[in-house]
């Protein structure tokens, strides 16, 4: 049975200085979580692991997604989905390629016809963050760019974990957050650690009377 509580709680102390301590990391971090989860949410957890591989992104592994019997999976990768085919649209314009070149088109490996999956051909639906993503796109600063898409992506994990607090879907969404952390501690620390302030400071927000150190 997951401790749900005990994770949420735990969850600030993981870093120190908004920096992963020595011999830790994203992994480790993550070790620390399935420790409290039960199996059925283990699995979960690992599956939204996959999705964060690009490799990992084909058409089979969206069809799963968007049937997966858990929300927050579903949406998020709705949202990926769009996320992504946005990406390619906007590169394949760049390029004077057919616009809808090498976008993710619901055929694979076991879904030759495509798949129809809440009404939609996969489509992933309605795209509400469409004009967003477009005009990040167009940023001329490649760092600016990245910055401004995982701002939109946090938003979106945000509003998806809304009243979540002590249950998988407030773990999927600090992944999530965590997995933007992780990012930019590679790319650009100084963003990296200001993300990490802002992910501590949600979930001190979420757990009252957790004491911790800035």
């Amino acid at each position: 049975m997951s401790n749900f509580e005990y994770i949420i709680s735990s969850l600030p102390y993981l870093t120190t200085d908004y920096k992963y301590e020595d011999g830790q990391g994203f992994h480790t971090v993550l070790e620390e979580i399935k420790e409290n989860l039960g199996e059925k949410d283990t699995e979960s957890l690992d599956f939204l692991l996959e999705g964060f591989e690009a490799k990992n992104l084909g058409a089979d592994y969206y069809a799963r997604a968007l049937k997966s019997p858990i929300r927050f999976v579903r949406e998020y990768f709705r949202f990926d989905l769009n996320l992504r085919n946005a990406k390619v649209r906007y590169l394949n314009r760049m390029l004077g390629r057919p616009e809808d070149m090498d976008i993710v088109s619901g055929k694979g490996e076991e879904h030759e016809q495509g798949l129809d999956i809440d009404g939609y051909r996969f489509s992933a639906g309605e795209f509400e963050e469409k004009n967003r993503v477009q005009n990040a796109l167009e940023s001329a600063s490649l760092l600016e760019r990245e910055k401004a898409l995982d701002d939109i992506t946090w938003e979106k994990v945000d509003s998806l974990g809304t009243f979540h607090y002590f249950d998988l879907t407030a773990v999927l969404a600090y992944v999530a957050k965590l997995h933007i952390v992780d990012r930019w501690l590679a790319l650009d620390e100084e963003k990296g650690r200001e993300l990490f302030r802002k992910l501590v400071q949600e979930v001190k927000g979420t757990f009252k009377g957790v004491n911790y150190t800035e």
